[in-house]
């Protein structure tokens, strides 16, 4: 293998770049060459791909975002598309790809290499982390940290104006999110879609809290609560406790930007050299990942069907914590 390939696809994160450098620079350092593809598997269907050197990458480390860009591809769903796309890596002669995204990059990629044969690893560059086959995805750390720091200043106004805010953050169908936002923010009860919170028991809360004093609270929302959104499940407590007075906070796409983290650059620059040595070593349609602070492949099959379990102790841990 002499001619590789890197793209970023599907929700952006923090550390798509640190990780785009980390692909670029491990290449150069293994005598290949390098390229970028811009705006996912579209650029790569309409031929916006270039040459990348070592002084491409410089000063992006610490940039949110990817200089790649990103995009979901409509078009690469369908035969033409995939058939287009190869042809345009052909007369590059590119030989291998490292994907950074989600488990609608690995699905695109796992159909790419049953095709035509491309082989691909996966780099898991997502605000979720809820791909299965490692510890933590990139922009997982940022992101909850960004949340976070939001629901301190949200607590200062909840407990002056002595109201309950309702703080809907990032997670269709992941708590991932949500549970260290609780933890980390103080709040007193948590809406996460892996277990079910009634509106009863979100009432019952309340009253209980006022019953020992509590003058406000901090209600973290994940945004695919079986209940609805943060607006929605403030609505329907409302009517049922006429005298709250509930305030609304929809952190939304805040949560993707910003500088990374430490953490979050360290995680992207081990997995961006583990994409590119383990196309060195042959592997196909595998995804790197860090489980238990070891590196780990992971086969795309694998991160797109198999769950990622919630450790149940969290939940517990908000129950003893906002007594």
């Amino acid at each position: 293998m002499k001619k590789i390939a890197v793209f970023t696809s599907g929700g952006d994160s923090p550390g798509m770049n640190a990780c785009v450098r980390a692909v670029v620079r491990s290449a150069i350092y293994h005598g290949l060459d390098i390229y970028g593809i811009r705006r996912g598997y579209n650029g790569m269907i309409k031929g916006d791909i270039f040459r990348m050197e070592s002084s491409t990458v410089s000063n992006i480390i610490q940039r949110g975002g990817t200089i790649l860009k990103s995009a979901r591809s409509k078009e690469f769903k369908t035969k033409e598309g995939r058939q287009e796309a190869y042809e345009q890596l052909k007369k590059l002669g590119i030989e291998g790809l490292v994907a950074i995204g989600g488990d609608g990059t690995f699905t695109g990629a796992n159909l790419f290499f049953q095709e035509y044969g491309i082989p691909t690893i996966g780099a898991p560059g997502t605000i979720d982390n809820d791909l299965y086959g490692t510890d933590y995805t990139i922009g997982y750390d940022t992101a909850v940290n960004t949340a976070v720091y939001a629901i301190d200043k949200i607590r200062d106004t909840a407990d002056s104006h002595e109201r309950v805010f309702f703080v809907e953050v990032m997670g269709r169908d992941s708590g991932y999110i949500a549970i260290p936002c609780a933890v980390g923010g103080g709040a007193e009860i948590v809406m996460i879609p892996e277990t079910k919170t009634t509106i009863d028991k979100v009432v019952e809360a309340l009253r209980t809290g006022w019953s020992r004093s509590k003058t406000s609270f901090i209600v973290i929302v994940a945004e695919g609560d079986e209940e609805g959104s943060a607006v929605e499940i403030a609505a329907k407590v409302q009517k049922a406790v006429p005298e709250m007075d509930a305030r609304v906070t929809i952190l939304g796409h805040v949560q993707r930007g910003g500088a990374p983290s430490a953490a979050d650059r360290m995680l992207a620059s081990q997995l961006g050299i583990a994409c590119v040595e383990g196309l060195l070593q042959g592997r196909v349609c595998e995804m790197a990942g860090l489980m238990n602070s070891q590196l780990v492949y992971t086969p795309f099959i694998d991160t797109i069907t198999k769950e990622k379990a919630l450790n149940p102790n969290f939940s517990r841990m908000i129950d003893i914590l906002s007594v």
